[in-house]
């Protein structure tokens, strides 16, 4: 019998390790099925530019994958049982439980909501294709001289702001953050991106704790009150429950806690990768949440599959850092240059070279999805942030 490999989410991590197993892999000795909720991948790092901007291209799954062998279902992932080896689905085919023999667990994660009131009511977010098309259709909603409020410093918040107010000049835009708003980064690149936000006029409220959301606004527990016609919500991540409901071991936020290949301590024939994985990086400190780590996760994690099942040598070299790039609008961007712990140096790009150097890791990442057996081994795993919601590419 064919060992039979599921993969759960066809995000960054999951539709490149789908396809790198493909690549390793022989078809007549496994069988991968590859599950995902949405028949197209997701440009999760572009999904800033949906809200604000046009459509992004479609990227069917079923297309991306078509004579790599792996087996697409379009289905959302309801459970796990991991001692009896199963995922309960509901899809095409109605509710459905699938047997497996090695699991990737690469659900992702969603907008978290911290428990402060009115998130879920009135707040939007850029989480999901589907949030973002609903701000982008709030955004084309209102009229000039309306305030969008950005909740959140890091980096989906500075996307989203300069996004939104690249493309909609008549709208105030403003950003409440709990500390200070990029204050991570080179003193280099703080200076330009407080020249990128006068530019675009985006107004700033530093350590604006905010406690509440209101259709009005939002208030913050120094009991300030900032107004606002549409909120946008980017201060947090949080995984889906379905790993925690399990008996799978997961850290104090839901994710699994994994070993140096990206495999289950407690279910040796699970693996995590992206978001959903608490995993450590060359210092071995917890991996950030974020797109940034998927890329190198999933190499990680479908090379360890393969060498075990093929007996070949497994791969265990650790995770670190390189570069964030962060985008402030279609023209300009930051490339920090960061040390192997993420901690930033002196070393900074700014302005429309940093954009194109942003653009085109976002397009090589899509390429490399696109085109899933095509990927190349990588010795170093080196992680380019560019942006929250990002993906990363080895160098």
């Amino acid at each position: 019998m064919k060992h039979r490999i599921v993969v759960l989410g066809a995000g960054y991590a999951g539709a490149i390790t789908a396809g790198r197993l493909a690549k390793r892999l022989h078809r007549d000795d496994v069988e991968i099925t590859l599950i995902n909720a949405d028949p197209d991948f997701v440009e999760r790092v572009r999904l800033h530019q949906l809200a604000a901007g046009p459509d992004l291209p479609a990227r069917p799954l079923r297309k991306i994958f078509a004579g790599t062998g792996v087996q697409l279902r379009i289905a959302r992932v309801g459970a796990v049982d991991a001692d009896r080896k199963t995922v309960d689905v509901v899809g095409e085919q109605g509710a459905e439980t699938i047997a497996y023999d090695t699991l990737v667990y690469a659900l992702g994660s969603t907008v978290a909501d911290f428990g402060v009131p009115g998130v879920v009511e009135h707040a939007h977010h850029v989480a999901s294709k589907q949030a973002a098309l609903r701000l982008r259709k709030r955004l084309n909603q209102l009229s000039a001289c309306a305030t969008v409020l950005i909740v959140g410093g890091g980096l989906t918040s500075i996307e989203i702001a300069t996004e939104i107010a690249e493309a909609r000049p008549d709208l105030r835009v403003a950003v409440a953050a709990r500390g200070g708003v990029g204050d991570w980064l080179d003193e280099k690149a703080q200076r330009h991106l407080g020249d990128v936000f006068e530019r675009f006029g985006i107004t700033v409220h530093e350590h604006a704790d905010v406690v509440e959301v209101t259709e009005a606004g939002v208030a913050t527990r120094s009991g300030a009150q900032i107004p606002a016609q549409t909120t946008v919500w980017t201060a947090g991540f949080a995984v889906h429950p379905i790993a925690a409901a399990s008996t799978l071991t997961v850290s104090e936020t839901g994710r699994i806690v994994v070993d140096a290949t990206q495999r289950s301590v407690s279910h040796p024939d699970v693996y995590a990768i992206g978001d959903a994985a608490h995993a450590a990086g060359v210092s071995g400190k917890t991996l950030r949440m974020g797109c940034a780590t998927a890329s190198p996760m999933a190499w990680l994690g479908a090379d360890a599959i393969a060498a075990r099942l093929t007996g070949r040598p497994v791969p265990d070299a650790p995770i670190g850092y390189s570069t964030q790039c962060i985008s402030l609008g279609r023209r300009d961007a930051i490339v920090q240059k960061v040390t192997k712990e993420d901690q930033p140096t002196s070393k900074v790009g700014v302005g429309r070279m940093a954009a194109r150097v942003k653009e085109l890791i976002c397009a090589g990442t899509a390429w490399s999805v696109q085109h899933p057996t095509l990927l190349m081994p990588s010795r170093r795993r080196r992680v380019i942030t560019t942006g929250a919601d990002a993906p990363a590419v080895t160098i």
